[in-house]
């Protein structure tokens, strides 16, 4: 072959950019998806924190369309404030509901099943009032077994049924926004523990082999958008406190469960110690049956700092 000299070399070399132009014009949306990270990883504080997460992604239009009814499923289950870490900051529940709103959801709507007096939670929690002025009647404790609807779980290997709030059956956007903690029983409590407040019975769970149970469930609650709660870290203690708080100032995010969950485990330490995503027997589980990725190190991750 004839060698090409530096003049021809620069012509294909504006050739190609001018076809990756007009390709990227042809097919904007693959574009995009192809510059997209994996997992959106920022600090700051918690409003500017989760903008620029979802930002990263995409935006919050990649996820909630004109019309679409929205399920939030924040930590607000138990009766303390943010400082105490067990449930998800009240400005990062209600700027996720606000982007909501501007990409011109129908419906919002924030729901846990509470373990403590529900009054209490909505209180102490400051998830109710923070949403207020998005709209008064946004935030609710579901706990009524009306209100909820048997779905058996095609494929599971250990929870083969539950019964699951008909708000989240009907909904057409699952948002998961956990607080990062620890849980005595399933090692940590991200998003996909954190979907054990949408089922009516979780206690069965822990009757069961909890972290196949876990993975069971994500497979049927599976979350469009994670965005995971770091400003404050639950290390000890969970999940519901007291123990050792840290205050990283971090909002990781991702579409995919798996991989946030085994992101907030990798970049923080638990119970005095640092592990590794597979680890945690329900973030292996989840893994192995194609639920998402564990293996961060193989993902694409974009960090930013206030």
């Amino acid at each position: 072959m004839k060698p090409i000299n530096r003049r021809q070399f620069l012509q294909y070399q504006l050739t190609s950019a001018a076809w990756l132009a007009g390709a990227s014009l042809m097919f904007p949306h693959r574009a995009l998806a192809e510059s997209l990270p994996d997992i959106a990883v920022t600090t700051g504080d918690p409003e500017g924190a989760v903008e620029k997460a979802v930002d990263m992604l995409g935006g919050m239009k990649a996820f909630v369309k004109s019309g679409d009814r929205v399920v939030i499923k924040p930590n607000m289950s138990f009766a303390s404030g943010p400082e105490r870490a067990a449930n998800t900051h009240p400005e990062v529940v209600r700027t996720i509901a606000a982007l909501c709103l501007e990409a011109d959801a129908r419906r919002v709507l924030v729901l846990d099943n509470p373990l403590a007096p529900a009054d209490q939670c909505l209180e102490q929690s400051g998830i109710r009032d923070a949403c207020r002025d998005l709209d008064r009647d946004m935030v609710h404790m579901v706990s009524s077994s009306g209100r909820f609807s048997e779905v058996a779980i095609e494929g599971a290997q250990t929870l083969s049924k539950t019964d699951v709030m008909r708000e989240v059956l009907n909904a057409d956007v699952l948002i998961a926004a956990p607080v990062a903690k620890s849980h005595a029983g399933a090692g940590v409590s991200l998003s996909m523990k954190g979907m054990m407040g949408l089922i009516y019975n979780r206690r069965i769970m822990h009757r069961l082999d909890l972290h196949s149970a876990i993975a069971d469930l994500a497979s049927l609650l599976k979350a469009d958008l994670t965005v995971i709660d770091a400003t404050r870290v639950l290390s000890s203690g969970g999940p519901g406190g007291p123990g050792k708080v840290l205050t990283p100032d971090t909002i990781i995010a991702s579409r995919d469960m798996v991989a946030a969950d085994a992101y907030a485990i990798s970049a923080f330490e638990w119970y005095g110690e640092r592990y590794s995503p597979d680890q945690v027997k329900h973030v292996r589980l989840a893994h192995e049956r194609g639920l998402g990725r564990m293996d961060i190190e193989n993902l694409t991750v974009k960090k930013h700092s206030a």
